[in-house]
């Protein structure tokens, strides 16, 4: 099962209920199926069985700004999960990406499919991942019966942690129904130091200096000649930090991008834009730790195409 086109989905149950009669009688009848989320990704293989669409199992359950923790079902639309948490003064820290203009896709993003894709942008490297702020879930199995795990609250998990499992699972191992996840307070103050004219191999010596330090950098990415550190936080100390990595990285000289142009450069290197509309959608690698020594010249000129980087050099992107 993978994430799909919801727009050839013959199957749209409306609940969580109705979802499990549905996969329960599939099951029975040994009848495969495809999960779509919410048409934002390509499919990755001929995969027989007719599309099952969750984009009618939407809406938010419950948020508590005080607490911090929000449960929406798995189609609720993920820019209206963004706007209310924005109307709080909070955010989702992992930053999930939009990658409808690199794939080439339609539709609209739903929460569900962030936790199926387990998509985490280039705050990972600092609030870590989207599973890092799953506190909970619900889904379906392969035989149609309803699962949960986790809850509202963090705290030491005594059993299997099944969110670890589902997140990044792509519906493999189940149809998610609801999701709760941890919210955090969104970061006030931002700037981004550009370090112009490097290659590849000097940008992940620059992400391995500065990520060894202190300083809580919340962004590490390099595109088209140019490596970019952002920090963010409260004034005073985002300017300290921000003034340390640049004694640090002396005697290369940045440019330094206010809060408006922070925010603009990295929406588009989250939603990897400068690969869009290319002939072939863009390879990703990941799985790698963020820079933390100098590569060997070379090691990425040999892929002959273009090449950039996320995470500090733990996501590598190529277009060939």
């Amino acid at each position: 099962m993978i994430l799909d086109h919801p727009s050839r989905a013959a199957l749209n149950p409306a609940s969580e209920a109705e979802l499990a009669a549905l996969i329960a009688q599939r099951c029975a009848a040994r009848q495969p199926l495809r999960i779509a989320g919410g048409g934002t990704r390509i499919e990755t293989g001929a995969v027989p069985g007719d599309v099952l669409s969750t984009a009618a199992i939407g809406g938010v359950v419950t948020y508590e700004p005080g607490e911090m923790t929000l449960i929406a079902r798995a189609g609720t639309p993920l820019d209206d999960i963004e706007a209310m948490l924005a109307a709080e003064g909070q955010a989702l820290a992992f930053e999930p990406p939009d990658m409808r203009g690199v794939l080439g896709q339609v539709g609209a993003p739903t929460i569900g499919g962030v936790v199926a894709a387990n998509a985490s942008g280039p705050r990972r490297l600092l609030a870590g991942a989207c599973r890092d702020h799953l506190l909970g879930l619900r889904f379906v199995d392969g035989q149609g019966r309803v699962l949960k795990n986790g809850g509202r609250v963090m705290k030491n998990v005594t059993g299997l942690d099944l969110g670890k499992l589902m997140a990044g699972a792509r519906g493999s191992l189940g149809v998610l129904t609801e999701v709760a996840l941890k919210t955090l307070p969104h970061l006030p103050d931002r700037c981004t130091l550009g370090f112009h004219g490097v290659t590849v191999e000097d940008a992940a010596a620059i992400f391995a200096t500065a990520l060894a330090t202190p300083f809580e950098v919340s962004g590490a990415a390099f595109r088209d000649g140019t490596a970019w550190l952002r920090v963010e936080g409260l004034g005073p100390q985002m300017d300290y930090r921000r003034d340390r990595l640049l004694a640090l990285l002396a005697p290369r000289e940045a440019e330094l991008l206010d809060a408006a142009a922070t925010l603009a450069l990295w929406r588009a290197l989250r939603d990897v834009a400068h690969f869009a509309g290319s002939d072939a959608p863009p390879l990703a690698g990941a799985g790698q730790a963020p820079a933390t020594h100098r590569p060997r010249r070379g090691r990425f000129r040999r892929l002959g195409g273009a090449v950039s980087l996320d995470w500090g050099g733990g996501l590598v992107w190529y277009c060939g």
